[in-house]
């Protein structure tokens, strides 16, 4: 769908980081540039603000994560990972972002959500309707919810030019498993194992941070 963007709109970004996270890595086995993904998603326009929403560990080991996201222009986040009783593990941001997004929109002409999380419709009908905003998504099309796209506005589809938006980029074909989880990822992250909390990401140097996100 053709939609107006002119450098005078205002713009909010939103971004579910644990969903494009595990859709990278399920996809491709590669690592997200943020840097990259926030600048075609803004496509030249006034960012009001970037937030990127994400769960963290004990051990710390997402500083440098979190401050490769702050050299880009994004604005972390965060909350410690949920344990229940029995072990089971959760990570779930999908309230927090919706209810930033809403509270945000009044001083917003375009609210930008960087997820393929299907969850997120009603927001999108909520904006469109009440807040009056127009409402984009980005995310790699393979792990997307067919509804989510119908119901955005624009759909920024990452899947067109992965080497562009991953860091360490191979390409190969996907195969069935990876390609089963990645549509797994376009839902919910129920967290299941210690590199679900992108520590394996995060865990660089801190001399090195901004490679996490594709920014020297």
């Amino acid at each position: 769908m053709a939609i107006v963007k002119h450098t005078e709109q205002r713009v909010g970004v939103f971004i579910d980081t644990q969903n494009l996270y595990h859709s990278a890595k399920n996809i491709y086995h590669a690592r997200v540039n943020f840097g990259n993904v926030l600048k075609d998603a803004v496509a030249g326009r006034h960012l009001i603000r970037a937030r990127a929403y994400m769960v963290t560990t004990e051990s710390g080991e997402e500083t440098a994560f979190l401050e490769a996201l702050t050299k880009v222009g994004i604005e972390p986040k965060t909350k410690e990972l949920q344990v229940f009783y029995g072990g089971a593990k959760k990570a779930d941001w999908d309230v927090g972002m919706a209810v930033d997004a809403i509270t945000a929109s009044p001083k917003l002409d375009a609210v930008i959500l960087i997820t393929g999380d299907g969850d997120f419709i009603p927001l999108i009908q909520y904006l469109k309707m009440h807040a009056g905003c127009q409402v984009e998504v980005v995310s790699f099309g393979r792990s997307t919810s067919g509804k989510l796209r119908e119901a955005t506005e624009h759909f920024l589809d990452l899947d067109e030019d992965p080497k562009r938006y991953l860091l360490n980029y191979r390409s190969t074909r996907l195969p069935p498993r990876s390609r089963q989880a990645a549509l797994r990822a376009g839902r919910d992250i129920q967290v299941s194992a210690p590199d679900d909390s992108m520590a394996e990401q995060a865990n660089e140097d801190a001399a090195e941070a901004g490679k996490i996100t594709g920014v020297e």
